[in-house]
């Protein structure tokens, strides 16, 4: 399979998002970078929209959105409706995003997925695709942590109170039969909220003694001298668990189910190439990850990062309750009833129309 060619764009257009706070179990705001591509002269309108509104993050994990947008597979699914993009750092802001109307859909991980479906008593979003899995390392100093029983009475960085990896550490804690506050993240491990960006800083400067953390994090650990001691995956059924949903507001769901099957076939489009072409993928997510963040990752980095990282459009629905259920047993979730949470049938549909087996719900979908 070719490559599709890059759709030529207009000026970026910036604009800074307010920081965005949310309660507990979500964790800081963050910012968004707005972007407008250049709708294909002549084409059709997709469900005569100007422009879908398309969120993600500047992570690896989140590359099916970065490769799609860098090649152009987006916009040529939309034709003559503008793909516009805003780059986010957490989700939080991206949750709060969709609910105030300034994106549709969005690229981003099951905590804030089930944050903000819960918070809103299940009105305001749905789960239509997966995207990625795994990709998720503890990565520690060697000298300080030589093994994982010497995790205990150490500072190990998570991203931020409740997402998707502080999550899983809290829950890996428990597992050991460790205790720790999950508020204040202060017990027998003492876990440190770190923004990803500053997380390597801290551990060359010794402040940190390691970090559980996504890609490309992980790898810019291991550059500093870390040792990866833990694969999340290896703690997951046949290696898998979903670190990267597609997520749509409910209301532009049965208001544009076109615009939205036509962004699916663009992720499913985009992740048969990723597959396909791993090293022109890797090439083409680091490109645009210069444009939103003004500067590429290493390259060792990214062919450190790559191997860990599966992309697929299964949502692998019973981890993401499994992951509800961890968030409720540390106390950071008050309930786990996803019920309703997914919306599985634009996706099947596409899935059908190219051959491919349909996503299953996990009995998580809408009745």
């Amino acid at each position: 399979m070719t490559p599709y060619p890059n759709i030529r764009r207009t000026l970026a257009v910036l604009a800074v998002l307010p920081l965005l706070a949310l309660a507990a179990a979500c964790g800081y705001g963050s910012q968004a970078v707005e972007n407008t591509e250049q709708a294909i002269p002549g084409a059709a309108k997709v469900d005569g929209l100007d422009s879908v509104r398309i969120g993600y993050f500047g992570n690896l994990t989140h590359a099916t959105a970065l490769v799609g947008r860098h090649e152009g597979i987006f916009q040529k699914q939309l034709g003559g409706t503008t793909a516009e993009y805003a780059a986010f750092n957490a989700g939080p802001s991206e949750i709060e995003a969709l609910n105030s109307g300034s994106i549709d859909i969005g690229w981003i991980g099951p905590s804030p997925a089930i944050n903000g479906y819960t918070k809103a008593d299940g009105s305001n979003l749905r789960i239509i695709s997966g995207s990625a899995s795994g990709g998720v390392k503890l990565v520690v100093n060697p000298e300080k942590v030589p093994s994982l029983k010497d995790v205990k009475g150490k500072r190990i960085a998570t991203p931020q109170l409740g997402n998707t990896q502080d999550v899983a550490f809290l829950n890996w804690i428990a597992e050991q039969g460790w205790k720790v506050d999950a508020q204040s993240g202060k017990g027998d491990v003492s876990v440190v909220r770190s923004d990803n960006k500053v997380t390597p800083d801290l551990y060359r400067s010794g402040s940190i003694d390691g970090a559980w953390v996504p890609e490309p994090t992980a790898s810019k650990l291991v550059a500093e001298g870390g040792k990866v001691l833990l694969d999340e995956a290896d703690l997951w059924p046949g290696k898998e668990f979903v670190i990267t949903n597609v997520i749509v507001s409910q209301s532009f769901l049965k208001e544009h189910p076109k615009a939205v099957e036509a962004v699916l076939k663009a992720s499913v489009e985009a992740n048969r190439w990723i597959n396909a072409n791993p090293e022109k993928a890797k090439a083409a997510a680091n490109a645009q990850l210069a444009v939103d963040t003004g500067k590429a990752l290493p390259a060792d980095v990214v062919d450190r990062a790559w191997p860990s990282i599966g992309f697929t459009d299964d949502p692998l629905a019973a981890t993401l309750d499994a992951q509800a259920e961890h968030a409720v047993k540390a106390g950071l979730l008050e309930r786990s009833d996803l019920t309703g949470i997914y919306d599985l049938t634009p996706l099947n549909r596409v899935l059908r129309a190219e051959g491919e087996p349909e996503a299953d719900d996990a009995g998580l979908g809408v009745k």
